[in-house]
């Protein structure tokens, strides 16, 4: 195990596809990775990542209405005060918006998720 980490598509957004080819390369590379689904609650991804102490959390987007409420997921999660690092994905996003949002890194592809995984967890 080289480490867990959360992923979820957040709240308002259905889609997972993205998310869970994220999901199964992470594991492929060792990590335990906690999934918590689709149309997730913000309250439930601060909780989650305040239960498992995690250092890594992956969110994504397909939607450009549902953005919003990954920006909203990353200020819950900084005003809790948890000590994470934030990815973020989906098609509707570029670095720029990752950067505007407040991530901590963008992953253009589940590829980038493991690449962005392993250098967390090396430090």
């Amino acid at each position: 195990n080289r480490g867990e980490i959360i992923v979820a598509t957040v709240k308002g957004d259905i889609h997972d596809i993205g998310k869970n080819i994220a999901k199964t390369l992470l594991e492929n590379y060792g990590f335990k990775v906690i999934d918590l689904g689709k149309d997730v609650p913000i309250e439930e991804i601060v909780d989650k990542v305040r239960l498992h102490n995690v250092k890594l959390i992956g969110l994504s987007a397909l939607m450009t209405t549902t953005v919003v409420n990954m920006h909203e997921t990353i200020k819950a999660i900084r005003e809790s005060e948890l000590a994470c690092t934030v990815m973020v994905g989906g098609a509707v996003l570029t670095q720029e918006y990752a950067d505007m949002i407040g991530a901590d890194f963008y992953v253009k592809d589940a590829n980038e998720s493991v690449k962005v995984a392993l250098k967390v967890f090396e430090e």
